[in-house]
Formats: structure tokens, C-alpha cells, sequence
């Protein structure tokens, strides 16, 4: 029996035999299914999968013309990470014209609406000369990141002191006056940005901080989206699973807490999201064809509940792709090629 050169979700490299990478590929989608209540994936799409993860070239591709656009978080930032020096906008060229990148989004280095708050005068003539200076369509895009507004950092109790000394109450309340924090510092960049020429914001790395973090993301895009309707918001989760850090939070009459990406885009949607990412967690100890069939699955369910477009989160740890910080391409081709052939996505 042949071996199969694969890696773990920590990016180590292994080999494989046939039959254990059809068993991962099965056992990865019975996971999801079980955990989420929706359908595993065929045995069709398990072939196709095993077929993927079998090819012996190390890049992987989709068939010309069955390519889908990207979009990106905190792209310019990423530059400027890698030691290059270039400003802000000369970042964002450098992807659209060397790298080719379907969209763009201006960020600031603390990729989060609580530090963008203070400094959002500074950020906004950098937009109007990007917008004037790029093509592609271009967003402004942050973290919600609810955990900044509690102490030490923030003005709220910290509900991680609050609850192991059994103070409940005090730690929903606690998050609940964050959430009014962030709802305002979301709106208030939101705005500012796209008076500035923004085609629109990215909210990354939603709900990170749980159902409350959730809540605050929809409720700033429900009123952005009623004072500008023509705003494009772009949403991605932070993980798979909404954490009921809360427990008691509602939208629309859905309780937030425990929702799976097939039920996260559903309420995003009513919120007013126009491009709905979800995120699946890797698993560093499982192979990466146990994560993909898992995050496949969820996926594909969330695509098939979706009437917006679904741009699923691929990268440094998240859609089966290795916890690196420079995913390996055959590792990350791969969990595209059958995100996009599987999940029917429109993006990633």
C-alpha cells in the first residue's frame, strides 16, 4: 500500500498510508456532523478529497476559469510585519499590482476598533489618496476585540476575575457595558471610513470574546447599514463555535451563544453582513485531512444556509490550514482547492 506525504494541523510533515488517510477523511466529517447536527460529507465528496490529498505535486489547483476572488485581513499590516518598508498605501499597490489581489483593506497596526478609535483622524486621509491611488475594491477592516474594554485595560470589570469567584451576575453585566463600548467604537470608525471613500468595513475575527463580542459585531452593523445602506460589510468569525461567555444573549430571537457557522450566517445576514466568513479551528495533533474534512462540512452547510457571499476563512490556523506563520503551499492550496470545489464557496 502506497504512503501519502501530508502534514499535521501543527505543520509537521508525515506519511500516510491510503487507508488511513480515508479513515482521518471520514472521521473528520463524522466529528463535524455529530457536533453541529448537519449532514457529513458524501462519499463522492470524501473520493474527491482523498484524491486532493493524494496528488503527488505540491501545489494544487482548481480548473482554469473556476477561480474565486479573495479578500484579506489586515493585508497592509502583514506587509509592514515583514520588515519591508513601505507606507500604508504603498503596502496596499504592492498587493494590488505585484501580488494581484482581488481586494484591499487599510488597517492600522493594533488591528483593533478600540486603539483605531483615537487615532481614526490620521487613518482617514490615507484612505482618500488609496482610494484614489488603487483599483480593486478597498475596505477598512479591524477586530472587534471585546477583551480590550475590561481592566486593566479597559473601564469594564474583567468578567475572567468575576467568574471564578462565582459573581455571575456581575460578569454579564460587566460584558453587557462593553458591548456598549465596542457597538460605538465600531460605528463611529465605520463611519469616519467610509466618509473618507471606503468601499465598506471588515469586522475580523468576530465573537472571539463570545456571544457578547457576537452581539455588539451585528448590532454596529445593523445601524451602519440603515444610515448606509450601500456600505459593503465583510464579517469573519473567529472560530467555528460561539462561545457562551455570556450565556443569555439574544438577536432576533436567537440565542448566540453555541451557534455553528450553517446558524451564524443566518443572523449575520438579518444584522445586514454582506460577505460572511466562517472560521474552523485547526486541530494541531489531527492531520490535515481529519481538518479538512471537518471544516469542509461545516462549510459546505454554512454555504448551502447562505444567500450572501461566503468567503471562508483560510490561513495561519484556521480552515485546515497548518498553525504557521507562513502556511506551507501545498498545505494551504489544498484546503482551498477543496473548500472552493466542495463547500461551493464564493471566495476565500
Amino acid at each position: 500500500m502506497g504512503k501519502i506525504q501530508t502534514r499535521l494541523g501543527d505543520g509537521f510533515m508525515v506519511e500516510m498510508t491510503e487507508a488511513e488517510v480515508r479513515q482521518d477523511l471520514e472521521d473528520g466529517t463524522n466529528d463535524a456532523a455529530d457536533r453541529a447536527s448537519v449532514p457529513p460529507l458524501t462519499q463522492d465528496e470524501l473520493d474527491h478529497l482523498y484524491d486532493i490529498y493524494a496528488s503527488p505535486y505540491k501545489v494544487v489547483s482548481v480548473e482554469r476559469g473556476k477561480e474565486v476572488c479573495l479578500s484579506y485581513d489586515s493585508a497592509n499590516t502583514k506587509i509592514k510585519r515583514a520588515q519591508i518598508s513601505t507606507s500604508k498605501i504603498q503596502s496596499l499597490q504592492v498587493l494590488e499590482r505585484a501580488l494581484g489581489a482581488d481586494s484591499l483593506e487599510l488597517a492600522h497596526i493594533d488591528y483593533s476598533f478600540k486603539p483605531v478609535k483615537p487615532i481614526v483622524t490620521f487613518e482617514k486621509p490615507i484612505m482618500e489618496q488609496a482610494v484614489l491611488l488603487t483599483i480593486p475594491p478597498l475596505l477598512y477592516g479591524a477586530m472587534p476585540n471585546m477583551a480590550l474594554y475590561s481592566q486593566p485595560d479597559g473601564p469594564s470589570p474583567n468578567p475572567a476575575d468575576l467568574l471564578p469567584k462565582g459573581k455571575i451576575k456581575e460578569a454579564r453585566e460587566s460584558q453587557e457595558q462593553s458591548m456598549e463600548y465596542l457597538i460605538a467604537d465600531i460605528v463611529h470608525v465605520g463611519e469616519e471610513m467610509y466618509k473618507s471613500g471606503s468601499d465598506g468595513l471588515n469586522l475580523d475575527t468576530t465573537a472571539s470574546a463570545g456571544d457578547a463580542e457576537f452581539l455588539a459585531s451585528l448590532k454596529a452593523v445593523e445601524i451602519l447599514k440603515k444610515k448606509y445602506p450601500k456600505m459593503a460589510i465583510q464579517m469573519g468569525m473567529a472560530a467555528e463555535f460561539v462561545l457562551g461567555m455570556h450565556g443569555e444573549l439574544y438577536y432576533d430571537g436567537v440565542r448566540l451563544a453555541g451557534l455553528y457557522p450553517h446558524e451564524q450566517v443566518k443572523v449575520a445576514m438579518k444584522a445586514g453582513v454582506d460577505v460572511f466568513g466562517p472560521a474552523v479551528n485547526i486541530v494541531t495533533q489531527e492531520s490535515l485531512p481529519w481538518n479538512v474534512a471537518r471544516s469542509a462540512t461545516w462549510i459546505k452547510a454554512c454555504s448551502e444556509a447562505s444567500d450572501i457571499p461566503v468567503h471562508a476563512c483560510l490561513g495561519m490556523g484556521v480552515g485546515g490550514v497548518p498553525l504557521n506563520l507562513t502556511p506551507p503551499i501545498d498545505a494551504l492550496s489544498r484546503a482551498s482547492k477543496a473548500h472552493v470545489e466542495i463547500c461551493k464557496l464564493d471566495g476565500l
